[in-house]
């Protein structure tokens, strides 16, 4: 729940559809099994061509992925970054699924791994917590401020905004200004003159 857009229905629809996230070795298992991968056509040396994604597991599953990518673009950070880089060259909807994609990832490493996520809110957090012990039938604590009272006030919340709004902008430049690299393997043999192309 630390990951924006995700909510306690969010996390338990997908726990229940996935299960024990150890079980897939990678986090692209754990999407193809989500269906949130791109279809692959390939025939001999040809190019691979990348069509629309798979749509194979739990649809209720891949649908809350949408619905928390959707959730996730309205607050800062970089999952927007991302929706606007990959919207401005794709498109929405296939930005839209894009963050999806990696809100599965991320929740991946997040699981295996025991760790939040790094570019959380911790009021924001504590108050989706808060409200999830509210709803699961905890106590009401009248006049009691507790953990989820600070989302209320405002300046701290413009404050955890702010740092959100920097981390976007830090991925924006790093996105912008990444530039991709030859593959390490195996190493080129000179040419031979004569030998043809």
């Amino acid at each position: 729940m630390t990951i924006p857009g995700v909510d306690a229905m969010t996390a338990v629809t997908v726990l229940a559809a996935v299960g024990d996230f150890h079980r897939f070795a990678t986090a692209d298992k754990l999407v193809s099994y989500l269906g949130l991968n791109p279809r692959v056509r390939q025939s001999g040396g040809t190019p691979a061509h990348h069509g629309r994604i798979t749509k194979a597991g739990c649809g209720k599953a891949r649908g809350m992925r949408v619905q928390a990518a959707f959730a996730a673009l309205r607050s800062p950070g970089p999952l927007r970054a991302l929706h606007q880089r990959i919207a401005a060259r794709r498109g929405m909807q296939i930005a839209i699924v894009v963050v999806a994609r990696k809100i599965a990832v991320i929740a991946w490493h997040l699981v295996t791994k025991e760790q939040d996520y790094a570019f959380a809110r911790p009021s924001l957090v504590a108050f989706k917590r808060r409200k999830l012990e509210l709803t699961a039938g905890a106590e009401r604590r009248i006049a009691r401020r507790g953990a989820g009272y600070d989302y209320n006030n405002k300046q701290l919340r413009r404050h955890e905004r702010e740092i959100a709004e920097q981390a976007e902008r830090a991925y924006a430049l790093l996105a912008a200004q990444w530039q991709p690299t030859r593959p390490t393997g195996r190493p080129r043999l000179p040419a031979i003159p004569g030998a043809g192309p």
